[in-house]
This record gives structure tokens, sequence and C-alpha cells, in this order.
């Protein structure tokens, strides 16, 4: 099988198709910032939409997303293009994607009623959804092609990570300094601008690492086994054979668990900002600051220790130290040793925190991705196929398939702390803010300790993987020894 490094040998910061491999996840940054902090409460506070309204409408998009997520991975294992099999999807998503963006915080049709916004916000979040799925998804499975190495792959992934971050969380900060910050969550004026500048950045992210990508993605080897939709019911056997991996299962049951913890608590992220901590728009902003140090710190942190203790071990400590320190903030604030709400101390504090827990679910996450990228060779040695797209696919599938219900349950919190009707921080009781850290903390932190404990039975290492790379080159040659002969 062809593989990017056949064709440039020199240092990975040299070559562009680093750059434009990790650059492309700005995109899902952006929306993956609009659609976990912004949209719940934009819908509730600007639209009108009750929060449970809001929250199932939501939750019906990501279940979508997450079943087309497993059926266009496959798809593009199984494209043969001169363009390669990840580009014509790629290329696809420009039509859809940003155009949506821009249209869901710049409402195209006047929103009089909370049903009118239901299905308003339900159609826009599909088709935003369906043109992430059509780029995110056979963008981030180039990397099994672009990549053999074990350790490597873990400094691509740590870039890719990088970029993702600063997309959403600089976009974020922005927009809490002059945007949504400024004109206050529940004015429509911050949020249009905020649609505006995030589709020009997704629509030229898109274009620019499609096309960076290109020229590599199209020389590499293509499949002869193509998708055949009338012959769905093989194609769905064939995505249930290359799932039995177990070592997948661990990372799928991981998203499973998790995804449930993500859809709760990005959710609520807003409400615990500004109506539990009491920061201003600029105090979120300045937040959003000091985070960029995170990714930084683990583009260089993740290979050093991932070399060191192996990637399972690393990624289980980085989640582990993250989650110990999540809920400390909470408590000191409720026990009355937290600096004065509201602060610019308190967001002090605040801030270190966050950005210690931000570099282990950076480490976790970059160490997920590329267990990941290993179980596709893990998986070839048995079913002799690449099912890369959809491995990916599937990881997103169990978190998004699930984090449907932490996005009700947001929702639902919102309504039952009596949330719907707040526009102020000057109205949140204690008794509000005891209600919703009491609610959403235990059960947050428990399912992430859960989903912890399910990816500890991941088993691929770095001997392992290598077995598995020599034992496809064995098969490769014996392959072209019969076609010689022949």
């Amino acid at each position: 099988m062809n593989n990017a490094n056949d064709y440039d040998p020199t240092p990975l910061e040299k070559r562009p198709v680093f750059w434009f491999y990790g650059s492309a996840s700005m995109a899902y940054g952006i929306k993956d910032n609009a659609f976990s902090y912004l949209l719940l409460i934009f819908a509730n506070q600007v639209l009108g939409i009750p929060g449970y309204l809001a929250a199932i409408a939501l939750a019906i998009a990501m279940l979508w997303d997450s079943v087309s997520d497993l059926l266009l991975g496959h798809w593009s294992d199984k494209t043969n293009s001169k363009y390669g099999r990840r580009h014509p999807f790629m290329y696809s998503s420009l039509i859809i994607f940003p155009l949506a963006f821009y249209a869901l915080f710049n409402p195209v049709i006047d929103i009089d009623t909370p049903m009118t916004g239901f299905w308003y916000i339900l159609t826009l979040a599909l088709l935003i959804r369906t043109g992430t799925t059509l780029f995110e998804v056979p963008s981030t499975a180039l990397l099994p092609d672009l990549e053999q190495d074990y350790d490597q792959r873990n400094r691509w992934l740590a870039l890719r990570h990088g970029f993702g971050w600063y997309g959403g969380n600089g976009i974020h900060t922005v927009n809490f300094f002059f945007w949504v910050g400024a004109y206050g969550v529940a004015s429509a004026t911050g949020y249009a601008i905020y649609g505006t500048v995030g589709a020009i950045v997704i629509a030229g992210t898109i274009i620019m690492s499609a096309l960076g990508t290109q020229k590599i993605a199209a020389g590499l080897e293509r499949p002869s086994d193509t998708f055949k939709l009338n012959e769905i019911a093989k194609e769905i056997g064939q995505i249930f054979q290359s799932v039995k991996n177990r070592n997948f299962g661990s990372l799928f049951g991981y998203g499973l668990v998790v995804g449930i913890a993500g859809g709760l608590g990005t959710a609520l992220y807003l409400y615990n900002t500004v109506y539990f901590f009491g920061f201003s728009g600029n105090q979120i902003a300045t937040t959003g600051i000091c985070v960029l140090i995170s990714p930084i710190i683990a583009y260089w942190a993740t290979p050093y220790f991932a070399t060191r203790y192996g990637k399972p071990r690393t990624a289980i400590c980085a989640l582990l130290f993250r989650l110990a320190l999540y809920p400390i903030p909470y408590i000191l604030l409720l026990s009355d040793i937290w600096p004065e709400m509201g602060s610019w101390l308190s967001l002090a504090c605040y801030s270190m925190f966050i950005v210690a827990e931000v570099v282990g679910l950076v480490i976790g996450g970059v160490l997920l991705d590329s267990m990941m990228a290993d179980v596709v060779e893990d998986s070839e040695v048995h079913t002799q196929r690449r099912s890369e797209g959809l491995f990916y696919a599937a990881r997103g599938f169990a978190y998004k398939a699930v984090s449907a219900g932490g996005i009700i349950s947001a929702g639902t919190i919102v309504s039952l702390v009596g949330l719907d009707s707040i526009t102020s921080v000057t109205q949140v009781t204690w008794e509000i803010r005891y209600d919703l850290a009491t609610f959403f903390l235990p059960l947050y932190c428990s399912l992430c300790l859960f989903a912890i404990w399910i990816v500890s039975h991941y088993k691929i290492d770095r001997e392992s993987h290598q077995a598995n790379l020599e034992t496809l080159a064995d098969r490769q040659k014996a392959a072209n020894g019969k076609e010689a002969s022949a």
C-alpha cells in the first residue's frame, strides 16, 4: 500500500501537508464551539425557545449526525476517485457547511413563536452537522495513510487538536471580547457577527486544507472494493465485521459514556460561567486567552510522555488529572472559600484550573485519536480491509449518539433550577447555584470516571502495532509475488 512517507521523507514541521492536515480541524473547532457553548443559550434567550425544547432540537440533529457519520465513513473508505478516497466529500461540504452556519445565527425567516424557532434551529442544525460530517470524517481519516509510525502519529494529531482548540477557542475569545460578550448573551447582535465571521473562516479552512492535501491523497492506492448502494446489506455487514475489533470496542465504549458527559458539560458551560461564577463577557474572553497556552503545552508534552510511558497509560493519567481538577472551583465557591464571585481574582483562580484541565483534555484526546489510528492496522490484519473512515466515524457516532442525552439533561437542568427566565446574574440566588452544582457535578464526574475505566481495556501497544505492520507488509509482498509470477 502506498504511504505519504514514500513521497516526502523530510521532517514533519517542514512538510506542508503536515500543516494542511492539522489546520483542517479549525472548521470543526468553530462548529463545535458554537454547538457546545452557544447554541442552547442562543436558542433559549435570543429566539425565546424553552430550554427543554431547544435541547430536543439539538439532540435530534446530533442523532442524525451520529448515523450519517457511520455511513459516510464507510463510503469514503471505499471511494475510488482520481481525487482520492476522501476529497470528493471534503469539497462537497463547502456547499453546505459555511452557508448553513451563517444562516443559523442570522435567521433568514421571522421567528415569532417557540415552535417556529424549534423547526428553524432543527433544520439548520441538521444541515450544519451534515456539512461537518462531509468534511471532518474524511479529513481526519487521512492520517493512517499519511503516517504509519506509532509515535509520529501523536505529533500529527497533537497539531490537529491544537488547531481545533485555536479555531474554536480563538473565535470564542474574540466573541466574548467584542460580540456576544459586548452585547450580552441575550442580544441577537453579537451572535449575528459571530455567525458571519465563523462562516468565512470555515469556508477558508475547507478550501485551504482540501487543496493542500489533494496531491498526496490522489496518489494513494485506490480501493478495489467500492461502495455499492444496491448492496447496502453487504455494506452494513462489513461495518459490523470491522467494529467487532475489541480494541475499537474500548474506544467506542469510552465515546458512548463520555459523550453524555460532554453534551451535559458543554451545554451548561455559559450558564455556569455567567450565572454560577458571575463572570462578565470580557472575563470569559480572558479565560479564553489563557487557554491558548494549553495546546502549546500539550503539543510538546504529548509525544514526550506517550513515547516514555505508552499511549494508553498516558491518556488515562491525563484524563484522570483533568477530572480531579474539574469540580474543585465549584466546591470551593459553594463552601465560601473562593474569592469574591465575579472578581478578577476569582477569574485568575478559575483560569489556572481551566488551563491545567485543558492540557489534560488535549493530551487525552490526541492519544485516543492516535490509538484509533493504530486500530486500523489491527483490524486490517483480520478483515483484509482498511476502515479508517469507518472507525473514526464510529467513535464519533458513539459520542454524538448519546451526547444528545447530555444536551437534553442540560436543558432539563436549566428548566428545573429556574434558569429559563433568568437574564441577569443579579437574579441568580444561592439556592439556584447550589441546585445547579448538585444536579450537574455528580452526574458529570461519575460518567467521566466510568468512561476512563472502559478505555483502560485497550491493549494495542508499540510492539503489537509493529507486529501488525510486519504482518501486513509480508502479506503485501506475497501478493506482489503472485502478481509477478502470473
